[in-house]
């Protein structure tokens, strides 16, 4: 589940990673009242930042024709006019795609002078089956662009699991970073905190960039987390009641919101043939053999392994209501289900939906005989597909 930027800077802020001061507003009217008491504290600029579930905002582009998702403006008004500009409007960058996203929040910022900009994340390195904190000195930029031009510069360290970040790791990544004297401390309390963070809200990454050394109080140096994004990972957030209640049902597709209420796992994507499969390993495997005989998966859609008659019935419904799909193809494989169970509601699916598209099934495992005969009783029209790689072939043909 992703969240916002300024509710990952809440969450940051708790274990005790300093950010900006600043708040989020729904309105033009509380973004300048924001502004005003910014401004009144002292700070001589103030940020606007349209909150969206997507980087590259800062260089993205409104549909109306306005240039750039944060904008630094000097006075109150400045930001009212801003945001009366950015509410409410279709904001497109590099990773949202041509539809873009509308911005129905903005983050007002106080604006900070920038002596640097470093990069810093925490996540699962999955090879060494443990935590990895990297830091690189190129902040601001694409991670991706900076590992594939000057890789020398991303520190990695990696963290024993039963341990956690010790302090003198956190150190050793400060002074990677630059850092000199109290900065080091400084940076030390900051990748702790970013590591906590991490660990004790389930997260599947934790990443500022950039993270900034700015001009602090009476012109010293100290470091602030300018950006913030944090992945929660779904299979955690049972343990996190708050966290769930940060879930923005707006920025996530309306097809995927209304699977996860039937408890599926839906994705959806461009091509035309639809996939029911049980299994995530399973549905991956069924989504190459798609493109390996020529065609192109329409979703990734895992019932998992003990799906009822109602899951199957709700996994055609939300399959139809994708306008690009021309076929549909159930890959079931009975280890823990029952293939006659599932025969059971395609059938039921297919005549409460009035299903008019081809329908390819390819049934294996627990009590195959009896879900095939089911599916041959129901005098539906239904493809049955001997293999994997049969059903596949005729599923791309139909759709054809």
């Amino acid at each position: 589940m992703n969240i916002h930027e300024y509710q990952a800077k809440q969450l940051l802020a708790r274990f005790g990673v300093s950010v900006p001061p600043g708040e989020a507003v729904g309105t033009p009217d509380e973004a300048r009242a924001v502004a005003k008491r910014l401004l009144a504290d002292g700070h001589a600029r103030v940020v606007v930042k349209a909150q969206i579930h997507a980087g590259g905002r800062g260089k993205g582009t409104f549909k109306t024709g306005l240039q750039g998702g944060v904008r630094v403006c000097a006075s109150a008004d400045e930001v009212l006019e801003r945001a009366q500009a950015m509410l409410g409007q279709v904001l497109v960058t590099r990773q949202t795609g041509p539809e873009g996203r509308v911005v129905g929040k903005l983050l007002i910022e106080a604006g900070v002078r920038i002596l640097r900009e470093y990069y810093c994340a925490v996540l699962l390195d999955r090879a060494a089956g443990c935590p990895v904190v990297m830091v690189s000195t190129e902040g601001g930029m694409e991670i991706e662009e900076v590992a594939a031009r000057t890789p020398e510069r991303i520190v990695r360290e990696w963290v024993n699991p039963t341990l956690g970040l010790q302090p003198f790791q956190a150190r050793k990544l400060a002074v990677a970073l630059g850092c000199q004297g109290d900065l080091i401390r400084a940076g030390e309390k900051l990748l702790l905190g970013v590591y906590r963070a991490w660990w004790e809200c389930d997260a599947s990454l934790v990443e500022l960039n950039p993270l900034a050394l700015v001009e602090g109080p009476a012109g010293r140096p100290t470091l602030l987390a300018l950006d913030g994004k944090v992945g929660l990972d779904d299979n955690g957030l049972f343990r996190h009641p708050d966290l769930q209640a940060l879930r923005d049902l707006a920025e996530e597709a309306p097809l995927e919101v209304e699977a996860s209420h039937h408890g599926l796992n839906y994705i959806k994507l461009d091509g035309s043939i639809a996939c029911l499969v049980n299994g995530a390993g399973l549905a991956m495997a069924t989504m190459d053999l798609i493109q390996h005989c020529g065609g192109q998966p329409a979703n990734f859609l895992d019932v998992g392994g003990g799906a009822s008659v109602e899951q199957v019935t709700a996994a055609f419904q939300i399959i139809m209501k994708d306008p690009n799909v021309r076929a549909i193809l159930v890959n079931i494989f009975g280890g823990i289900m029952d293939c006659d169970v599932i025969a059971t509601g395609i059938v039921q699916a297919v005549k409460d939906t009035n299903l008019k598209l081809p329908l390819v099934v390819r049934l294996e495992g627990n009590n195959v005989r009896a879900g095939k005969q089911r599916l041959k009783d129901s005098g539906l029209p239904i493809l049955s597909g001997d293999s994997m790689a049969d059903a596949a072939r005729t599923a791309v043909r139909v759709a054809a």
